[in-house]
């Protein structure tokens, strides 16, 4: 069993409408999109899908859906303060969205008004610390119109030490009216902070969700990647395979890899919670050629045709129309078929994308469908 893993990958069947930007779109209900999470968060719904039947769940069931033995692979980042407002020195309001660390103390941000910002301007932040906290304009990035700043704080300290001070955790463009505290976009075992944005399927499962897991056998692991504009990123080309992502920090550690590969040889399921997942644990593969322990970035761009290496089954939320996370999950199940269930979910009302509900993709069993596609 963890010969044929490891050494042959798995891809579904592609045809080139799977290639255009326009075959992605889809028409949402404005009320659909969630703006406050579930609560509890494990009474989300759940739409279950794998190779041929789909059924609607609630996301407490979850033990009762996965098989012992199964691995859930998480990511264990945690979302930072990252939105911060300050003034120009003439006086002028500017607010910064901080995207990724570059070196120690400087960071890649997204700042508005940019156009007024050009290198060596300085901003002063607004916060409730006793110390001041100023940055300087560093340089323009062009690949995201973004500036690069140096944040002066108090020498033996790091931004992310005083960004509570200072920031605010952001939520994305799409929720406009929520009322969920802070810590309701955090993952209930999140750790290591360095996000912009919280990995949105793990918000669902609570304490006593994943004890009920482990009281069933299924077993947990936890990748590193700190999510920011390449998750987002909006693609803007016709033809998706000119794409191109932006790289983004992953960590696979040693002994994730070691449980992966121990599900494996005992015939478990290795299942993705969430698509950051998905790019980490593919990212390391493809980086390494197969599966190996990686600290770095990556910018891997999964869309239909791509040859799965490890990832088996993926817990993810609904995604943005003509988003690059609707392409990795077309890649895992078919683009029609998930467009398809899409509108299935609209018709059952269920709310999509951040704080929406969650969708169960089981493992699909490629060979069966190459030979059905071959016929």
């Amino acid at each position: 069993m963890l010969l044929f893993k490891t050494m042959f990958s798995r891809s579904l069947p592609s045809q080139p409408q799977d290639r255009l930007l326009s075959a992605y779109d889809y028409d949402l209900p404005q009320e659909l999109i969630a703006q406050n999470p579930a609560v509890p968060r494990d009474s989300a719904r759940l739409l279950v899908v794998d190779a041929t039947h789909h059924s609607h769940h609630r996301f407490f069931e979850l033990p009762q859906l996965l098989q012992p033995g199964d691995l859930l692979v998480m990511n264990n980042t945690k979302v930072i303060p990252a939105r911060l407002y300050g003034r120009k020195s003439s006086g002028a309001f500017i607010e910064v969205l901080l995207l990724e660390e570059r070196q120690h103390n400087q960071w890649l941000a997204l700042v508005k008004p940019g156009k007024r910002l050009p290198p060596g301007a300085t901003i002063v932040f607004e916060g409730s610390a006793s110390y001041p906290l100023n940055a300087t304009v560093l340089a323009t990035d062009a690949a995201t119109g973004g500036r690069l700043l140096q944040f002066d704080v108090p020498q033996g300290m790091s931004l992310i030490q005083v960004l509570d001070k200072y920031g605010q955790v952001p939520l994305p463009p799409y929720i406009t009216d929520s009322q969920a505290a802070g810590e309701q976009y955090q993952t209930v075992y999140a750790e290591q902070p360095g996000a912009v944005a919280a990995p949105t399927a793990g918000l669902h499962f609570t304490p006593e969700l994943l004890t009920h897991l482990q009281n069933k056998g299924i077993n947990t692991a936890f990748v590193t990647l700190h999510v920011g504009v390449g998750t987002f990123r909006p693609v803007e080309v016709e033809d998706i395979t000119t794409h191109k992502m932006h790289g983004e920090w992953v960590e696979v550690s040693a002994d994730t890899v070691a449980q992966i590969q121990e599900t494996q040889a005992q015939g478990g399921r290795v299942i993705a919670v969430g698509t950051t997942v998905v790019r980490s644990l593919e990212g390391a593969a493809v980086s390494c050629g197969q599966l190996q322990p990686f600290c770095g970035k990556t910018n891997l761009f999964i869309y239909p045709g791509y040859q799965w290496r490890v990832v088996e089954g993926l817990i993810t939320n609904f995604h943005l129309p003509k988003s690059s996370l609707l392409m990795l999950v077309s890649a895992l199940i078919g683009r029609q078929r998930l467009l398809a269930l899409y509108q299935e979910a609209i018709a059952h009302r269920y709310r999509f994308y951040s704080f929406g509900d969650a969708v169960l993709l089981l493992p699909v069993d490629f060979s069966t469908i190459e030979r059905k596609d071959r016929k």
